[in-house]
């Protein structure tokens, strides 16, 4: 049998190529004697539009130094790509998919069914147009879409689907207006298969201290950033970014592969963030922490996690300050978690097999 994902994989961004990755990892131990592949899809506009942004200098907030960092990830990414993901020759239509010969193809997760996404929206990533003998929709997101004024082609497209899952809210009720299902909620593919421990010079280095982590807390106002900042190293710690620089930061963490990014997440003592990954890393590696998020999508997601897990009220507020004795009762997370986990698992072995089709009714 030949099985492949259908997913972000070409985005260069830390949490999309992780959560391929596992999907890909967690496929090939349910699947052993089969092949397994990524497809590898290209939409040039959405990966134009996300190389471009690597090439952006914010002069309030970086150095030359560290912009000259950001602009060699795109280069660490497409190498880490080549290097872990099993790669089909590149395509970009629903013709050259089908022509790869493959039995079944999984579609998610991540935002694939975000109909909203002017930069990388396509039939393809709701079936439209593939022929597969089954096709899995496995833990999509809708991102910042509602469920309203949805596309007629998205409409008809989705019948293609052989089994239907989803990983928040939004993708349910997308399922349940267009299909007249309730797909069943299955887990992020992060949660499925661990990423590798790593123990390297660069990476011992940037840890050597005690630090507290920030990823991505896009538009916290400068103010309250500084006086976490500030109080933190009254503490003790150092204050790094994962894949990211401020001039307030200790030091240099930019130039990483993936799994130096999640490896910071793993010896961090704190965290900050404002995107989905930033929090399911956090919540992998039983850490406290905050969240300030100020894209709408990301809002949405981390929201619909939050709530899921029973932890909600972690956001940042104006008077919001460093506090190390913040804590989460991770006993009682995951005890959900666990449970999630081998109810996701179950799901992709029977729907990827070809038994029968799950739904929230039905189990």
């Amino acid at each position: 049998m030949k099985i492949g994902i259908l997913t972000h994989h070409s985005i260069n961004n830390f949490g999309a190529f992780l959560q391929c990755f596992a999907l890909q990892e967690k496929l090939k131990s349910l699947f052993p004697n089969d092949e397994v592949y990524v497809i590898n899809y290209i939409i040039p506009k959405q990966n134009i539009i996300n190389i471009g942004g690597f090439f952006r200098f914010y002069p309030k907030s970086e150095t030359l130094k560290s912009w000259f960092h950001k602009i060699s990830q795109p280069r660490i990414f497409a190498k880490t790509r080549k290097e872990y993901l099993s790669l089909t020759k590149k395509v970009y239509n629903a013709d050259q998919i089908n022509s790869l010969g493959l039995d079944v193809v999984v579609i998610g997760s991540d935002e694939v069914w975000n109909y909203l996404d002017s930069k990388g929206f396509s039939l393809i990533k709701f079936s439209g147009g593939l022929t597969a003998k089954r096709i899995v929709a496995y833990a999509p997101s809708t991102g910042k879409t509602t469920g309203e004024n949805i596309p007629e082609q998205v409409r008809n497209a989705m019948h293609g689907f052989t089994a239907l899952s989803a990983r928040d809210k939004g993708a349910q009720t997308l399922c349940e207006k267009v299909l007249g299902k309730t797909p069943e909620l299955v887990c992020d593919p992060t949660f499925l298969f661990p990423t590798p421990d790593i123990d390297n010079e660069k990476i011992n280095k940037l840890t050597e201290k005690p630090y507290i982590l920030f990823y991505y807390c896009n538009g916290i106002p400068h103010d309250l950033k500084k006086r976490i900042i500030d109080s933190a190293r009254a503490r003790g710690y150092e204050i790094l970014g994962a894949g990211e620089y401020d001039r307030m930061y200790s030091q240099m963490s930019v130039k990483l592969n993936p799994f130096e990014w999640a490896e910071l997440f793993r010896r961090a003592e704190y965290v900050y963030t404002g995107t989905f990954h930033g929090v399911v890393f956090s919540i992998l590696n039983r850490k406290n922490f905050r969240v300030f998020a100020s894209i709408e999508s990301r809002i949405k997601k981390i929201d619909a996690l939050l709530a899921q897990f029973g932890i909600e009220n972690r956001s940042l507020t104006a008077d919001s300050d460093f506090c190390e004795t913040d804590t989460i009762d991770y006993d009682k997370v995951y005890k959900y978690i666990d449970e999630l986990r081998q109810s996701s698992s179950e799901f992709l072995a029977s729907a990827v097999s070809g038994k029968e089709e799950r739904t929230a009714d039905s189990i």
